[in-house]
């Protein structure tokens, strides 16, 4: 049974991430629920557990393991063109009914949901980054907040190696969680799924921790990186865009916003994909709201100039992509345009 082959993969929590409180109850500090969880109990990502007094949290597997492109993150302002080691192992905080990687992340909660897993070593997952080359180490693939204590884990092995450090996560964090990332984390990308609370209350969690999330790792110097995947009827009004895109360009112009496109998938197959032209007008509201870098995903070859890397300043195209593959890239070592010398924001070398 998987629940009981999950459970015989586990390590008491980092102590960071968990607070004991009265009768054997801990509460978990992973994520922004803030589970308060009795013995013999799980949180409401249904893999951490306490034991008779101490949280139990998921160690030495992986679910997913493989070498992406750095844009399929999608991080766009980060070594373009770079490989990243992509690992990921089961559960997730939210259960939203358009999950892409459902298999994986409503694992103990949804019974046809589930996924192999094999037996990992953070220090055997470095090497394989070394060797491969992948100058990037990303925790991915199911939620990485709720399973913060191995990626630290192999992130404090990738820092000894000169590697850089990322999560793709839904952004329910807390800030004793970035807290105790934020040593050992360079880059997150952050799914930014809603500006409406309602929205946010059908996935299972809340908006304004996401926003505090975002805030918080540009205000600890985190590179992030923001992703709303455009859902029809769901999130995709014009009005929506521009609350989201407003709110991103008060923290920093320069935090790129990538809108994706949709497809059905999971439990939300009651409407087509979105179309390019929504995307495509999301980029527009995002420029009027005052953001440089805006982006539209998804759809490659459709999308024109929407994938692009452009100087906010002159113009000069900086980095030419169609999907994950790059075309021309001349923005230089340093990060600034090479026509008028603008710097532009991310981790370029």
């Amino acid at each position: 049974m998987l629940e009981e082959v999950l459970a015989s993969r586990t390590a008491a929590a980092a102590p960071e991430l968990v607070r004991e409180i009265e009768g054997d109850r801990v509460r978990c500090l992973a994520c922004a629920h803030r589970c308060r969880i009795p013995p013999g109990k799980r949180g409401i990502c249904r893999v951490r557990r306490n034991e008779g007094g101490t949280l139990r949290v998921p160690r030495g597997y992986v679910s997913g393991l493989q070498i992406d492109p750095i844009e399929k993150k999608p991080f766009f302002h980060v070594l373009p063109g770079a490989e990243a080691l992509s690992f990921g192992m089961l559960g997730c905080n939210f259960h939203c009914p358009f999950c892409q990687n459902w298999l994986t992340s409503q694992t103990l909660r949804d019974a046809a949901a589930g996924a192999p897993i094999r037996e990992a070593r953070a220090r055997d997952l470095v090497r394989i980054a070394v060797d491969r080359g992948a100058p990037v180490v990303t925790s991915t693939y199911n939620e990485p907040l709720i399973t913060a204590d191995w990626a630290a884990e192999v992130f404090d092995l990738a820092k000894e190696e000169g590697l850089r450090t990322a999560f793709v996560s839904n952004g329910y964090a807390t800030p004793e969680v970035l807290d105790f990332l934020g040593p050992r984390l360079d880059m997150m990308n952050v799914d930014l799924k809603s500006f409406r609370r309602e929205n946010y209350r059908t996935l299972g969690g809340g908006l304004a921790p996401v926003l505090d999330t975002i805030g918080g790792l540009f205000a600890r110097g985190i590179w992030v990186e923001v992703v709303t995947l455009v859902v029809p009827g769901f999130n995709d009004s014009g009005e929506e865009l521009a609350d989201i895109a407003g709110f991103l360009a008060g923290i920093s112009p320069g935090i790129p916003w990538h809108v994706t496109a949709f497809h059905p998938d999971y439990r939300m197959r009651d409407r087509g994909a979105t179309p390019a032209r929504t995307l495509l007008r999301a980029c527009e509201i995002g420029r009027e709201k005052g953001l440089h870098h805006v982006y539209a995903g998804n759809l490659p070859g459709r999308l024109g100039r929407g994938e692009d890397t452009v100087c906010p300043s002159c113009g000069t195209v900086l980095v030419e992509r169609t999907g994950y593959f790059l075309g021309r890239v001349v923005i230089t070592g340093g990060g600034r345009c090479p026509g008028c010398g603008t710097p532009i924001p991310g981790i370029w070398s």
